[in-house]
């Protein structure tokens, strides 16, 4: 009896030492502080947010070339004293843009310029710095999720390029003897693209970092491909128009034209193709290359409808409500578009116009991925 006593007491001790089911084992898998890194990057997503905002008052108080020289490590200093301004001043003296626009300007004046372009190069630094911290933090503890740390890394690598593009961007405005008074509008479209790839990268790691990585692969399966894809399309046409838009910022194009819908009394503007070769006209004929970003705008919006109306057959309510935010902001960066036009691109509205177009970034970047990864709810419209 002892003995088949003692053998139940072993069988039931290992049962008893089974392991036992787990709920979330998906997501234990995939380990790492998700909440905490989707919390550093809102964080970053804030300061390019700022970023876009003052390079935008940056550009359009012309204050982009008053820093000639550029100093990664050093030129997060600022002049120091009064000597140390006077240099400053005497090397912007020395370019086109004051030899030709800028000759009235005194020392007071220039130091406003100045304070706005190094503002907005410190702010790069900064986010630099943040991604920095934030990543090492996450790496040193061993708190990244399987698969990530190549996506996070790819957000430094395109942070340290957009700071030599923008040097790139203001070396082609720092010259002498070339009657240049800006800097290339090719450049600058270089510069502002990468910002919004650099953003839109951000926001879809937030989105996906939002949920858990089994709601998400359960979510791929009702993935509505068609609208996945037209939403992609509104993407891309999007970053296309943002590109041309920056051609006109470029440009002061925006100021050529104050009339709408026509340009100067024509649908077609008279000065559109005044310069040789042709195809300077394309990038620097402020008339030809407004009307492109009108048509483009108009193509744009009526592409806008057609996903919108697919949106709207969505089976899922939150899929739904984020097409019909982006149809939304579409409607009102058009009025801003118009009122930009009409009023001579002033700092206020063209600013309002560029940050509107931030929103609609994020907004359809939103929609797509709830096409992809969509939310289901109940017949009463409850998340499940």
């Amino acid at each position: 009896m002892s003995s088949k006593r003692k053998l139940f007491e072993e069988v039931q001790s290992s049962e008893d030492a089974r392991p036992v089911a787990q709920p979330g084992l998906i997501d234990q898998g995939q380990g790492g502080a998700r909440g905490a890194i989707r919390i550093w990057l809102m964080i970053l997503f804030a300061l390019v947010f700022l970023m876009i905002a003052v390079g935008g008052l940056t550009r359009l108080t012309d204050s982009g070339l008053s820093i000639t020289e550029w100093r990664p490590i050093t030129g997060a200093l600022p002049p120091m004293s009064a000597a140390d301004w006077q240099s400053e001043f005497e090397k912007y003296q020395a370019i086109d843009e004051f030899r030709i626009q800028n000759q009235w300007m005194e020392l007071d004046d220039f130091k406003v310029i100045y304070w706005w372009e190094w503002g907005h190069r410190q702010l790069g630094r900064v986010i630099g710095l943040v991604w920095a911290l934030g990543f090492g933090w996450f790496a040193i503890r061993r708190q990244i999720p399987a698969g990530w740390t190549p996506k996070l890394l790819l957000l430094g690598a395109l942070g340290g390029a957009q700071g030599a593009i923008g040097w790139w961007m203001v070396a082609s405005g720092v010259t002498q003897g070339e009657s240049t008074t800006d800097v290339a509008s090719y450049r600058l479209a270089t510069h502002l693209g990468l910002a919004f790839v650099i953003l839109g990268f951000i926001t879809w790691y937030v989105l996906h970092l939002g949920r858990s990585a089994r709601d998400l692969m359960q979510a791929r399966r009702a993935k509505e491909g068609k609208q996945w894809g037209m939403a992609t399309g509104l993407l891309h046409f999007t970053f296309l128009q943002i590109l041309i838009g920056a051609l006109v910022a470029g440009i002061d194009a925006g100021r050529s034209y104050t009339d709408w819908p026509l340009m100067g009394g024509q649908v077609f503007p008279a000065t559109a193709f005044t310069l040789e070769p042709m195809w300077r006209n394309f990038f620097e004929s402020p008339g030809l290359v407004q009307f492109i970003h009108r048509i483009t705008g108009y193509l744009l919006a009526a592409f806008a409808v057609v996903v919108w109306l697919r949106g709207r057959k969505s089976s899922h309510a939150t899929t739904r409500f984020a097409f019909n935010a982006v149809i939304a902001a579409v409607a009102v960066q058009i009025a801003i578009g118009i009122a930009t036009v009409l009023y001579g691109a002033p700092v206020h509205i063209a600013l309002v116009h560029q940050l509107v177009a931030v929103v609609l970034w994020v907004l359809i970047l939103r929609a797509r991925f709830l096409s992809g990864y969509p939310i289901a709810t109940s017949l009463r419209g409850n998340a499940k």
